[in-house]
């Protein structure tokens, strides 16, 4: 079984090169990019001894949704790019591991399409509120339509990051025959919108969208422990804890760093955390410091583009035999039992 590691590296040989420095690369220096696995690699666990069980627990229960894991698929554009099946081979994989698929809005497959593709599946919807509000009402009722059991806004995103890999590559749209389904209006093949980030997004919006659905809402890209505060005043249900997986501005610190201040500052909200897990022991070090679960993102974009379907399940295979092994050398019979002497 491959590590996530060496499936990056059987997906660098098959990808496209501009393709790849799409889903590899970082903004501005890539600062944030290292940071995300640097400042995991330097913390480190401290296990308990003679604690003896046999059986792990690692099943955990997000917003209402079960996972079999505390490990889930974050948002990430544009899978057909990776394998032809796109989003429809991650979700057959995501399905069958028992954890929940945050959907991108910049999915290359629609929303309706992905949740067909496997029913059952436990589907989440990531959003960027368009300055358009009708058109984005129009898509979280999409999302509601296919059953999605959640939003997870994007709030970090008021303008594109600096990406320099892209800008060097000229890659600045998808191929022809490729486009954000979920953006599509009506049936004209070539009638698809561009999502539009705005610096105006605001708190006001994230009350308009309490208003306008009825699913618990998630924001993610939270950094500062003073907007924890203030999401939880705005009656959100959950946080992720993100720095888009360094692509946005560069040199914010690393996820991993702020996740005990943000999660001090949530209220008791549920705290979820992407950015550089690459390793069953990296998801222990989030949850022992407070996050409820973890969210892969471009591990599961390797597992797509060096096997497909099976790619992505081997990814996350791997990361759940991780987890079960280090709960196992932590002394701990359940992902509940992590704590922050866990970890120095």
């Amino acid at each position: 079984m491959r590590t996530l590691r060496e499936y990056e590296a059987v997906a660098r040989e098959r990808l496209d090169p501009v393709h790849y420095d799409y889903f590899a690369g970082g903004a501005g220096d890539e600062v944030t990019l290292r940071a995300n696995e640097e400042a995991l690699a330097r913390l480190a666990l401290v296990p308990r001894v003679l604690r003896g069980g046999a059986r792990r627990e690692l099943g955990v229960t997000l917003l209402g949704t079960t996972a079999s894991m505390p490990v889930l698929v974050a948002p990430t554009a544009f899978h057909r790019l990776a394998a032809p099946d796109g989003e429809r081979a991650t979700v057959r994989a995501v399905a069958a591991a028992d954890t929940i698929m945050i959907v991108s809005m910049a999915s290359t497959v629609a929303v309706e399409d992905i949740a067909a593709e496997a029913p059952g599946a436990k589907l989440w919807f990531q959003l960027y509120v368009q300055p358009d509000l009708g058109f984005t009402e129009a898509i979280v009722r999409r999302a509601e339509a296919a059953g999605c059991g959640a939003l997870v806004v994007t709030v970090d995103s008021p303008a594109l990051g600096r990406r320099e890999r892209d800008d060097r590559n000229g890659f600045h749209d998808l191929p022809d025959g490729l486009y954000c389904e979920n953006l599509r209006i009506g049936d004209s093949p070539g009638h698809v919108r561009q999502i539009a980030m705005s610096p105006e997004i605001s708190w006001d919006h994230v009350a308009w969208l309490r208003d306008v659905t009825d699913l618990p809402i998630v924001l993610k890209g939270v950094l500062h422990p003073e907007d924890a505060r203030l999401a939880a005043d705005a009656g959100v249900a959950g946080l992720m804890v993100s720095n888009h997986g360094g692509r946005q501005l560069d040199t914010v610190p690393a996820t991993i760093d702020v996740l005990p201040d943000v999660v001090a500052a949530a209220g008791g909200l549920p705290v979820l955390m992407d950015g550089g897990i690459r390793r069953g022991t990296d998801v222990l070090k989030a949850l022992a410091l407070g996050a409820n679960a973890v969210a892969l993102g471009r591990p599961v974009v390797w597992g797509l583009a060096a096997e497909g379907e099976q790619g992505v399940k081997g990814v996350l295979e791997r990361i759940r035999d991780e987890v079960d092994h280090a709960l196992v050398q932590c002394g701990c019979a359940s992902v509940r039992d992590l704590d922050r002497t866990f970890v120095r």
